[in-house]
């Protein structure tokens, strides 16, 4: 199982130096990929920029855009973004899409909340056939520029519950799941639900798998750490529900993420992302011993 790390975009004290010195160091770790995600009413840094940034500053790692939220976006300007990303990164870009679970950034950029799914669904298909070189409409030229991977990378779907599932099953090549625990149960039964669903949909490959959990290593009451960013990041909830969840988030130890990894491995993951909740570059020291440990 491969280890990739998010940017702590989210995370108090992201400043500007951190994307170039956090991409710099995770391509230089033991480490698959460098990951952003997208938040628009929040502290965080824009999606596509930074990962412009990654994409410019390392060589050897994917360069994961997870998650995009399609439904919130005209997708000739997604299609452009994807080539260009691609371009800078010479295919090593690759993609997990979803449709969020903020209202509120939905209302900010004017889209609409309401039939995010089926947006989701006919999105995808109008993005595939401009990246396949399709023109948006006819009499246009095609959007530019090319991916360096033929019809662009590979989709990962942001699906977990079934109907999700059984949706993504029809145009993904895989998924991009979340445990806040990090636990090895509920990444199992994400991963036999997909391969199930990509069995029913008549699909001949199984399907990539990714996921992932809030950590935090390298700091001084790291566990107070990983729940206070966790009730902050998930405050949309509501306060009583964020900090049910962020008081179950766990990874704030060697040996807890160690014990996260194996069950992982163990439950079908082909890729697990620590999203850290602390900006302190002694985070990757920290996890970069526990995936070196594990080669």
């Amino acid at each position: 199982m491969k280890i990739g790390v998010a940017l702590p975009q989210m995370a108090p004290g992201y400043g500007p130096g951190t994307t170039v010195d956090w991409a710099r160091r995770i391509d230089a770790g033991p480490f698959s990929s460098v990951s952003v995600g997208e938040r628009v009413t929040f502290s965080n840094p824009e999606m596509v920029a930074t990962l412009g940034a990654c994409a410019a500053v390392t060589e050897r790692v994917q360069v994961l855009a997870n998650l995009w939220v399609l439904p919130q976006h005209p997708m000739a300007m997604v299609a452009q973004q994807i080539g260009t990303l691609d371009q800078i990164a010479n295919g090593r870009l690759e993609i997990a899409v979803g449709v969020g679970a903020r209202e509120h950034d939905y209302r900010a950029l004017g889209a609409d909340f309401t039939r995010r799914h089926q947006q989701l669904d006919d999105k995808v298909a109008e993005l595939k056939s401009l990246l396949a070189g399709e023109p948006p409409f006819e009499g246009a030229d095609p959007v530019g520029p090319a991916c360096v991977q033929p019809g662009g990378p590979i989709i990962l779907a942001g699906a977990m519950g079934p109907r999700a599932m059984r949706r993504a099953a029809r145009w993904a090549d895989g998924i991009s799941g979340f445990s806040i625990r990090g636990d090895a149960e509920e990444i199992a039964t994400v991963s036999d639900l997909a391969d199930r669903c990509w069995a029913e949909a008549g699909r001949t490959t199984k399907p990539r798998k990714i996921s992932g959990c809030f950590t935090a290593l390298g700091v001084t009451n790291a566990s107070e750490a990983l729940r206070s960013f966790t009730a902050r990041y998930l405050g949309f909830l509501g306060p009583d529900l964020a900090g049910m969840v962020a008081a179950s988030a766990r990874a704030s130890s060697p040996e807890v993420l160690a014990e996260i990894l194996d069950g992982a491995e163990q439950a079908g993951c082909d890729e697990f992302i620590l999203v850290p909740a602390v900006t302190d570059p002694n985070f990757l020291e920290v996890a970069g011993e526990v995936v070196a440990a594990r080669q």
